[in-house]
């Protein structure tokens, strides 16, 4: 019987990591990088609004931890290179990427101007794939393993015919991509997985609510969930405890996706 797993193996310790995340500037982005903070990373928030990326890492300095602020447009190829050189430089190697930065189409498909089809998926799925190559290539660099989470919704397994169908489609692009690069890059020891939240409360969902009015009422459990109820599936994703786990979608819906 081997000690190199004591029971209960469910480390959730991230000392020693550096954790670059995306679309940190509100919702789930935001809660992400403060509870990767608490669990001991260092911290690289990035987002194109710097006031808030600067109080984030304030906050994060301040009770002790190491961050620094990375203002990016996801959109622009150079700028993430540019964004993963300034936290290497500052925090070290980065070892966890969380692709959280996406935005919605909340139009029809047929009325959606070019400008608006091209924005969403440079957005919700060539950054993400970007972000994740730029890491990985450090990584198998430096013989490094790591950690990429993608950030997709229960969005990519149902749509309801409301106007956001590009949405959806986007959101299934970042499942599959997060299976084929995890086949990919299993023999660097880098696992890739992604978190399908349901109805969780952010700008994006304040939005929709303003559109479509308050639906709590229709959702199972009649309620939206809390940022604060997906870090515990961030951190066992980005933690020890689930060194096998890659190319997994995990679902986290509150009863509310299609079964």
């Amino acid at each position: 019987m081997t000690d190199a797993f004591p029971l209960p193996y469910a480390s959730t310790d991230l000392r020693g990591q550096v954790a670059l995340v995306t679309g940190a500037t509100s919702g789930l982005g935001l809660r992400f990088a403060r509870g990767l903070a608490a669990a001991g990373a260092a911290v690289a928030p990035a987002g194109r609004r710097t006031d808030r990326l600067d109080s984030l890492v304030g906050e994060i300095t301040s009770s002790g931890g190491a961050a620094v602020a990375l203002e990016v447009d996801v959109t622009d190829a150079d700028a993430i290179v540019g964004a993963v050189d300034t936290a290497e430089r500052a925090l070290g190697t980065v070892t966890i990427a969380v692709n959280c930065a996406g935005i919605p189409d909340a139009q029809r498909a047929h009325k959606m101007p070019l400008e608006l089809i091209d924005r969403v998926l440079d957005t919700n799925v060539r950054a993400p794939y970007l972000v994740s190559c730029e890491v990985t290539r450090r990584l198998i660099a430096a013989g490094l393993p790591g950690r990429i989470v993608n950030v997709s919704s229960m969005a990519a397994y149902q749509y309801g015919g409301n106007g956001a169908a590009l949405y959806s489609i986007s959101k299934a692009a970042v499942n599959r991509m997060t299976e084929v690069l995890a086949v990919e890059w299993v023999r660097y020891g880098i696992n890739v997985n992604a978190l399908a939240p349901g109805a969780f409360a952010s700008e994006m969902m304040d939005g929709m609510m303003a559109r479509m009015g308050d639906f709590t009422g229709a959702l199972p459990r009649k309620r939206i969930g809390d940022p604060a109820q997906l870090d515990s599936t961030l951190l066992y994703l980005v933690a020890p405890s689930s060194e096998c786990v890659t190319g997994t979608v995990v679902k986290v819906d509150d009863g509310q996706g299609p079964r």
